[in-house]
């Protein structure tokens, strides 16, 4: 008999056991809701102890790491600003001097526009005078070619007045005195050149 009843106890065992287990499975399941005093006082000395370690050890070193960073950050702040300031001057000034490199180029172009028109002033007058010059020289060429034109003229006529008054008188005078004669006579008729 007892062997038949092995068969019941393994089936009843095997039907059981899920109920056992999740008994066993709730009970080892902290409730939320329940307050459990033994391990909030650990956790509260754990904690204690912990805040005076790190209070001791490790927050002056992060507090001092945080500090000279921050001091670091202000002191490129600054640095920062000063170089801004310093950037601003030399641009104020590089501007100034820009200015009054354009003002110098400006007067530069102004007095080599007056330089260009003095220079032009001057070669015009100097064309100018060259060319009163010219005509002047031309005009006294000119007179002189007509002054010697009309000496040759006076010779010419002197000698076809020679010859005509010789043939006419048929007289045998020398030619010195009978050309003595028309020269006087041609300077008492024309003593001016007559004006075209």
């Amino acid at each position: 008999m007892r062997l038949r009843l092995l068969p019941l106890s393994v089936l009843s065992f095997a039907a059981a056991a899920p109920a056992v287990l999740a008994a066993q499975e709730q009970a080892s399941r902290p409730n939320p809701l329940e307050v459990n005093t033994g391990l909030m006082f650990w956790t509260l000395v754990i904690f204690g102890l912990l805040m005076i370690v790190l209070g001791k050890f490790a927050f002056p070193k992060l507090l001092g790491a945080v500090e000279a960073r921050e001091r670091a950050l202000q002191e490129a702040i600054d640095a920062a600003n000063r170089d801004r300031d310093e950037a601003a001057k030399l641009l104020e000034e590089q501007q100034k001097k820009l200015e009054a490199m354009r003002g110098e180029a400006q007067r530069y172009i102004a007095e080599g526009r007056q330089a260009g028109e003095n220079v032009r002033t001057g070669l015009i007058e100097q064309a100018h005078k060259e060319q009163q010059d010219i005509l002047e020289r031309a005009r006294r060429e000119i007179g002189a070619e007509r002054d010697k034109a009309i000496e040759e003229l006076r010779r010419q006529a002197v000698d076809l007045a020679v010859k005509g008054a010789s043939k006419i008188l048929e007289r045998n005078l020398d030619d010195a005195t009978n050309r003595e004669l028309v020269e006087q006579f041609l300077a008492t008729v024309s003593t001016t050149p007559a004006k075209r």
